[in-house]
């Protein structure tokens, strides 16, 4: 066989192999935006978007959002709930909502500028379940939502934190204290505050802000957290939810809004139908958050797919999901909003079900330009169960979603004619010396995959996926490694915590 030197050595005079290293944090969509309808269809669900919040109106339950509405010029009917909002509202709004947000994280490096054409990704949020092989399907617990968030933080193609799971050996009263303090000591990264209720939003406000050494006028000015507000499809905005629009708004903090609408039970059947309504309850929280506070960051959000028409059943990861994701994408670029989408699974396990549904949704998502990818990981039975090791095979496809940001190599170099011109023709290229100085930072380093073949596979004892992936968190687990944190801020936070624990902490609001 002829090749370069037909040696494994290193070629004399080529550079020593330096480590890989990769940076996820700050992460530009590729892909050109993928469309499922024309400019003028989607011009169409626009149109019936503001027709519908003109004629048909939204149900408002919070006095305070009624009266803001009907301050703003929209026409109220107290008598059942009723706000009839113009579009001209609507336009004003869209007008002052910002284009670009910049979050401040815990570390500078973690901060996020939220905007179309950027990534971000999220792991599977708010589940009330947890799951993983050695300890089995289980209520989610303190522990649970610990050992989350760590693996989170571990990995910067996870940029913003969610409530994975909710700790319900906590009590409600004290959960919003548990939940922000555990984000703020073994994480960096962008926290999530739940809206529930003016009394817990504000005192998670004061701890972040006194955590993080923020005076309120520095609070207001940079957004330091962030929420999620679901609508109640169709055309209903709840107490909690509402209040959570308002509070954020004041406060100068993100608000994500996310009409939750599947197709065939609480919207349209069709997605054309579905996305109109979750655009029209879009807009119309956009829009209290613009007459709460013109200029409050906020970001435009959908999370629509389609249900088994046999059971009822939410269904992910489907064509409809895909499709409704472009069409959603399609809804943010007409407004110029950054804006939210998700994946997820129904699947019960984690098997190759919950691999493809995932993955379609996920690719939905990043085809749509979606700027938040939330449940983009670990997600099963449609958001009712968190699992570890499906969080680890997930991280694994971001990762390499991420590396795909970066684009290919150009130029003379990547190209290499000195590489064609070392290797005769029938040789190989495994010594040449561009393989050498490249060898050990070209590739991908998978976290669970095995690339062996099937004897070495074998050797190592016939793992699958899902085992590794069980030493993969446990790994993360032991190590706990945390960000650097100020004592005397620690010591603040645990004391303001215990002294409010003692008073009665704070219920959530109904």
């Amino acid at each position: 066989m002829s090749g370069a030197k037909r040696t494994g050595r290193r070629r004399a005079g080529a550079e020593p192999a330096s480590k890989r290293s990769t940076n996820y944090r700050n992460l530009s969509n590729p892909f050109p935006q993928m469309k499922v309808f024309s400019d003028d269809q989607i011009a169409a669900m626009h149109e019936t978007s503001l027709r519908t919040l003109e004629e048909l109106g939204m149900k408002v339950l919070l006095p305070e959002a009624r009266r803001l509405f009907k301050q703003g010029g929209a026409r109220v009917d107290e008598s059942n709930e009723m706000v009839f909002i113009g579009r001209e509202m609507v336009e004003a709004a869209l007008k002052t909502a910002p284009k670009s947000i910049t979050c401040r994280a815990g570390a500078r490096e973690r901060d996020l500028t939220l905007k179309l054409g950027n990534l971000v990704f999220q792991p599977g949020a708010g589940a009330p379940h947890t799951t993983d092989l050695e300890r089995g399907r289980r209520p989610g617990t303190a522990r649970d939502f610990k050992e989350l968030v760590q693996i989170t933080q571990n990995y910067d193609v996870l940029q913003m934190m969610p409530p994975l799971v909710e700790p319900q050996d906590v009590a409600t009263n004290i959960r919003h204290y548990f939940t922000l303090q555990t984000q703020l000591t073994l994480s960096d990264k962008l926290p999530f505050v739940f809206s529930r209720g003016t009394p817990q939003v504000l005192e998670s406000f004061e701890m972040l802000a006194a955590f993080r050494g923020a005076s309120d006028d520095a609070f207001k000015a940079n957004p330091h957290c962030y929420t999620i507000v679901n609508t109640n499809s169709p055309r209903t905005l709840d107490m909690p939810m509402a209040q959570g629009l308002i509070d954020f708004a004041k406060h100068g903090q993100v608000a994500i809004v996310t009409p939750f609408t599947l197709m065939g039970a609480m919207a349209p059947i069709t997605v054309a139908g579905a996305i109109t309504l979750s655009h029209a309850e879009a807009l119309a929280a956009i829009t209290l958050t613009q007459l709460t506070r013109p200029g409050a960051p906020v970001c435009y959000g959908t999370f629509t797919s389609n249900v088994d028409m046999k059971s009822g059943a939410p269904a992910f990861g489907t064509p409809s999901h895909f499709q409704a994701s472009l069409a959603a994408g399609q809804m943010a670029q007409l407004v110029g909003l950054p804006w939210r989408s998700a994946a997820g699974s129904a699947s019960n396990l984690n098997d190759v079900q919950a691999a493809n549904e995932n993955q379609l949704g996920l690719w939905g998502c990043i085809m749509a330009g979606a700027t938040v990818v939330i449940h983009s990981a670990g997600w099963l039975e449609g958001g009712l169960t968190v699992s570890y090791e499906k969080l680890i095979t997930d991280i694994e496809v971001l990762n390499m979603i991420a590396e795909l940001c970066a684009g290919a190599e150009e130029g003379a170099a990547a190209i290499g004619f000195d590489a064609l011109q070392e290797v005769q023709p029938s040789g190989h290229f495994f010594a040449a010396g561009q393989t050498m100085q490249r060898y050990n930072t070209e590739f991908y380093e998978p976290i669970v995959h095995d690339y062996a073949n099937f004897g070495t596979w074998e050797e190592r004892g016939s793992l699958d996926a899902s085992t590794r992936a069980t030493r993969v968190w446990k790994d993360i687990i032991a190590a706990d490694t945390r960000p650097e944190t100020s004592g005397d801020r620690r010591e603040e936070l645990e004391a303001y915590i215990a002294r409010r624990s003692a008073e009665g902490g704070a219920l959530p609001e109904s």
